[in-house]
Order: structure tokens, then sequence, then C-alpha cells
């Protein structure tokens, strides 16, 4: 019903609220702060850092890497700024991406089977899921959360 490039605008939309989310996070609870034993932050954003760049070239280009979830940085600049750049490069995947093979079936690490649009909505879905978690930590440290409709 929509077409890939607005998907793609949805996506992004997301992506920017999600780098606010992370922004305004302390440094120090961004990579220790939790809540009844949830990963923190910074775990998730790992999590969704893997989705978008293994896992979404593997969508565009079939080729296979390992997920990898470990925290790629040890400060919120850093890991901002690496959102950042992913985000940029979620555009060239994207538009790798096919619209003939928009239905077409991915064992995505070699583990998970749906179409290509069901994997993207997957990654979207998640990122929305994490950030909410992220929302609660926000105000459990007393810190407002960016306004979820916000998305650009």
């Amino acid at each position: 019903m929509i077409s890939k490039q607005e998907l793609l605008q949805h996506w992004l939309g997301h992506r920017a609220l999600t780098a606010k989310t992370i922004a305004a996070f302390p440094e120090d609870a961004l990579f220790n702060f939790s809540v009844g034993g949830m990963r923190t932050f910074a775990q998730m954003i790992a999590e969704l850092l893997a989705l978008s760049g293994e896992g979404l070239q593997e969508l565009a280009t079939g080729e296979q890497k390992p997920f990898n979830e470990a925290v790629p940085a040890t400060e919120k600049q850093a890991l901002l700024d690496l959102w950042n750049k992913n985000t940029a490069a979620i555009t060239s995947m994207v538009d790798k991406i096919h619209e003939t093979d928009i239905h077409r079936s991915v064992k995505l690490f070699g583990q998970y089977e749906f179409s290509v649009q069901n994997h993207l909505l997957y990654f979207i879905d998640n990122e929305v899921h994490h950030r909410a978690q992220a929302f609660v930590y926000l105000r459990a440290l007393g810190v407002e959360p960016p306004p979820f409709w916000l998305r650009d």
C-alpha cells in the first residue's frame, strides 16, 4: 500500500527520534542503567545497529554476516555517531532492494525466514519497541523523553 521510498521515509523518521532518545540519556545511564533485568539502552542500540546494518545488507545484497550484538562504543557521542552513520547507510541499502523482491522469502542470519517486506517491518517495529523501553528508563531517571510524534 506504500512504496519502498515511503517506507524508507517512515523508518528514517523513527531513526531520527531514536537518535534524539540516545542524546537525551545521561552518559553513564546509557551504558549502565536498566529496569527489571532488561538490557541497557546501549545494548538495545547494539541490537538495532546489527539488524539495520548486517541484516539490511543481507536483504539488499545476499551477503551473510554474523549477527553481532556487541556494544560498539563506550561513550554516548561515539554511539550516536555510529547510529547516524548507520542511518545514512540505510538509504543506500534500501535503494539496492528491488521492488520486485519485496515479497521474496529470505532466511535472515540463517534462521529467520520471512519476506523482505516483513523483515523490514520487523526492523522498524523492533526499534519502536526498544525506544519505548528507553522512554521508561528516561522517566525512571527523571528525564523527559522526546515527544514520540516528532520524527524529523
